[in-house]
């Protein structure tokens, strides 16, 4: 038998929290209750020993001595279980370690470390870790945050707001919250947070399906670079190979779609002597009024 994705889920959180109630199942997998006690009644035909009690204290659980039987799981399947757990530790902690333990014993297989996220940069401090470590803390404890945020213009503000979701986007962790100074939604990254604290107070808000907004509100400019083939490590480094032609010379014509604000002039100028704009105009005259103006800085 071949279990989908949200049965063996209801076994895993069953393993986790030994009781639910079919509401909460049916709102974590946006279903009918209806749908929940058809899946129970699918894993019981799987003869697996799920039970579901009525009354103030009834709910959904598993018997005490239940083990999953591997057997019900294909050689894919385990290691795919395995895999998503492990990526799953390394963000979350213990409760997914212990569980990645036992899996990893039950399915008789060795654990392959094959990822590892590092949160700090190449220097002696870990500003970045600790910060993400706070954050993560925050969300699991649904505890409300209060931080200093910079955006793309170098603006400060003082921000509360409640963390929902960490997430890797295009190169850069973002905080996906509920941001109580403008009462909405907000995308905050990460980098950008100073002075993360963890207030004493609780919320109870969820994430939301919606989308949201970013809290730097940005128009996007479409550039077309030259860059010299000395800088190979930071073209293979920082484009994706669709963006990227390469001259007879050697030399890369890199087409890419960047917001415009302060932030995407101080990059190109980062490359000094080796980058070039093609296009479009109005780029091309922003950057030589730059370097004009550092010029002057050495007069």
């Amino acid at each position: 038998m071949q279990v989908n994705n949200r049965l063996f889920e209801i076994v895993y959180i069953l393993m986790q929290k030994k009781k639910v109630t079919a509401k909460e199942l049916a709102d974590r997998f946006e279903v009918s209750t209806r749908t929940i006690y058809r899946d129970i009644e699918a894993l019981s035909t799987a003869n697996i020993p799920i039970y579901a009690t009525k009354g103030k204290d009834g709910g959904i659980g598993l018997l005490d001595e239940y083990v999953l039987n591997k057997a019900i799981l294909s050689e894919e399947e385990q290691n795919q279980i395995l895999f998503a757990l492990q990526g799953m530790k390394k963000v979350r902690g213990e409760d997914e370690k212990n569980i990645l333990g036992k899996l990893s014993t039950l399915f008789n297989k060795e654990i392959n470390d094959w990822i590892r996220i590092d949160f700090s940069n190449w220097s002696k401090e870990d500003t970045q870790k600790n910060r993400f470590e706070i954050i993560k803390s925050a969300i699991l404890s649904k505890n409300i945050i209060e931080f200093t945020y910079y955006n793309s213009n170098g603006e400060e503000s003082k921000r509360i707001a409640e963390p929902l979701q960490i997430c890797f986007k295009n190169k850069s962790w973002y905080l996906i919250s509920y941001c109580r100074n403008k009462s909405d939604y907000r995308i905050f990254k990460i980098t950008r947070m100073k002075e993360v604290k963890i207030l004493e107070e609780h919320f109870k808000r969820e994430l939301p399906k919606e989308n949201y907004h970013r809290e730097d509100n940005f128009k996007s400019i479409i550039l077309k670079l030259e860059i010299s083939k000395d800088m190979a490590y930071r073209v293979y480094d920082e484009f994706e190979s669709e963006e990227i032609t390469k001259n007879k010379n050697g030399d890369f014509i890199i087409t890419v779609e960047y917001p415009e604000n302060e932030w995407v002039y101080g990059y190109i100028l980062s490359f000094g002597e080796y980058a070039k704009v093609l296009s479009p105009d109005k780029a091309k005259k922003i950057i030589k009024e730059k370097l004009e103006k550092t010029l002057k800085n050495y007069f």
